[in-house]
């Protein structure tokens, strides 16, 4: 079969997407390949594919256990043959996977990097034929990525001990050009075929709002949003509170961190992925693994240290390509969070660079610039203009001419500077407020005298992010600050914008894509089937199909199975499975 009917008939899709077809003709020709793709693009179908083209067995190099699951039970719900390797096995269950691996019943195996060099891994390879090696979440490899995995680094010396040598694909989502390189050296990739198709994801909105009170906004944003989401905090501390609260509040919510024993991690996550719970609070520990396609939403109760990790744990909402909210709550705390977990390396090489990008990702929070814009110029993608559906291009804020206090604020850190001292926020701001008995005759002692000590806050921050304060936990100015001080440059702060973007309900709060009229009453029995179906078959709803695949029966109203065939999402193996039914449903409402 050619990967086109491949496509059709297993995954149910009629044509590729951008860099696909590429991907897959380079694979299938014997070319290895890199490719970053924004999540959601379909870079599983880029190795999946080629599998079912090319003879003998794929190979994917997984980082998660949860993924390799849900990667599994998707393949397996279409009909492609596919198994894991990984400590969740019991020994049976084991053995009778090594057993299917040898008698050929699998075209795709995943298995996670440190299981490659074992010697139970070692002698199978030596007996299987290996077209493909295909490594998911690529960026691992680079100690320059947010997520290294040093087990990653194993992958050439396994490739080197097979009998012949595979191809070998690479795949991730973010990647800034620098760990794209460091990719394709610790792999040794031969000759690749690079395909970057660009970070943007159109469908997701991005706000940062700075609330006063961060749990009464996160009530405010639950008690109106649609599906299921993340609420990403910083700490075990933070994640503990905000679940309890939620719980309380009656949110049927779960909780997750790495200090949670493993039985209780486990069934959050599959109680998020079986939908029931509405909400999983989390530390960063939980989400690169989990191929859940309907996250309407992702909250960071806490800024991220880097705008890589913010970028994909924010990239987990809409999979599916369906409308999804990324919401950031950003304020001061946070950053002196951050800067106490860099700290805390012994490394001066690793905290000055995870202090720069601390920066950048500040400067993504305060930015008034398109929020989108400021995300693709990160990964070295030109955009120009806004972007219209972020929440900095939609948004109406209010500004207020900060010149005047700019000025006092960096006169005052120069003056302490050039007297060779570096203070942190709260000493600096006791001299400005007059409250010290340092500094007394300093002419800027007392300069700022009555003013709110969180508006001096805000405005360091500010500062800091606009390159005119350096903060790595103590306040030095920066060569820049003369376009302030002598320049003529001006200094506004901005306030938050009257109403948030559900409460005044944006586009993006349905469930539909842009443009898609749909009957909300034949969506909802849609879903409950897929609900009832999912629980019959003990897999979760979205391995049935996915939230776009019911909007598109909304839209298409098939009648028939060949018109369901047409349905983006319903290829052969499903509509055998479960298009009958829903066929019934269909044809009982012709609202």
């Amino acid at each position: 079969m050619t990967p086109l009917a491949i496509l059709k008939q297993y995954f149910g899709y009629d044509a590729f997407r951008a860099g696909q077809a590429e991907l897959i003709d380079a694979l299938v020709s014997g070319r290895d390949a890199l490719g970053v793709m924004p999540t959601g693009a379909g870079k599983s179908l880029c190795y999946q594919v080629p599998a079912m083209v090319l003879p003998g067995v794929t190979l994917v190099v997984s980082p998660l256990i949860s993924l390799m699951r849900d990667q599994v039970q998707a393949l397996c719900a279409n009909g492609v043959p596919a198994a894991f390797l990984n400590s969740s096995l019991t020994e049976t269950q084991w053995n009778k996977a090594m057993a299917g691996a040898l008698g050929g019943r699998y075209k795709i195996i995943y298995i996670a990097p440190e299981r490659l060099l074992s010697p139970s891994m070692r002698e199978l390879a030596q007996n299987l034929r290996i077209s493909l090696v295909a490594v998911d979440e690529a960026h691992c490899v680079s100690q320059w990525g947010q997520d290294f995995r040093p087990a990653y680094l194993d992958i050439p010396k396994f490739v080197a001990g097979l009998p012949a040598r595979p191809v070998l694909a690479s795949f991730t989502a973010t990647a800034t050009p620098r760990v794209r390189e460091d990719i394709l050296a610790a792999l040794g990739l031969r000759d690749p075929l690079t395909m970057v198709t660009g970070f943007d994801r159109p469908n997701l909105y991005f706000e940062v709002k700075q609330p006063t009170d961060k749990y009464a906004a996160l009530a405010r944003y639950l008690k109106e949003a649609d599906g299921c989401g993340v609420i990403y905090c910083s700490t075990r501390k933070e994640v503990e509170s905000v679940a309890e609260r939620l719980q309380t509040d009656g949110c049927a919510a779960a909780r997750y961190h790495a200090g949670l024993p493993d039985g209780e991690r486990s069934r959050a996550q599959d109680d998020f992925l079986y939908d029931r719970v509405k909400v999983i609070v989390a530390t960063n520990a939980f989400g690169m693994g989990i191929d859940k396609s309907n996250v309407r939403f992702v909250i960071h109760y806490n800024m991220p240290q880097n705008v890589e990790s913010y970028y994909q744990e924010a990239g987990r909402a809409g999979r599916d390509g369906l409308p999804a909210d990324c919401v950031l709550y950003y304020a001061r705390k946070d950053i002196n969070t951050a800067l106490f977990l860099i700290n805390r390396s012994e490394n001066p090489a690793e905290i000055a660079r995870n202090k720069r990008l601390l920066g950048q990702m500040e400067q993504y929070c305060e930015t008034d610039g398109c929020l989108r814009q400021y995300m693709l110029n990160y990964f070295g993608e030109q955009a120009e203009g806004g972007c219209g559906s972020c929440g900095n291009c939609t948004g109406s804020f209010d500004e207020t001419d900060a010149t005047v206090d700019a000025q006092k604020i960096l006169s005052h850190i120069l003056r302490l500077n050039r007297a060779g001292k570096r203070f942190m926020f709260t000493h600096t701001a006791d001299i400005l407020l007059g409250k010290s008995e340092d500094f007394t005759d300093l002419s800027t002692f007392g300069i700022m005298k009555g003013v709110p000590r969180r508006y001096i806050r805000r405005l360091i921050t500010r500062l800091t992010a606009l390159g005119y304060i350096y903060d790595d936990g103590y306040l030095s100015v920066m060569p820049k600050a003369k376009e302030v001080l002598f320049g003529g440059v001006s200094v506004t702060i901005r306030g938050n914008k009257p109403a948030s973007s559900v409460e005044k309900g944006r586009p993006g709060k349905s469930a539909a894509a842009p443009g898609y009229a749909v009957s909300e009453s034949l969506l909802a029995k849609l879903k409950a089937l897929r609900l009832d179906i999912a629980r019959e078959d003990k897999v979760p709803a979205f391995i049935v199909f996915s939230d776009a695949t019911l909007t598109d029966m909304c839209v298409k109203r098939p009648r028939s199975e060949e018109e369901m065939l047409a349905v983006s999402g319903v290829g052969r193996v499903k509509m055998e499975r479960y298009g009958g039914r829903f066929l019934e449903i269909l044809g009982e409402n012709d609202d």
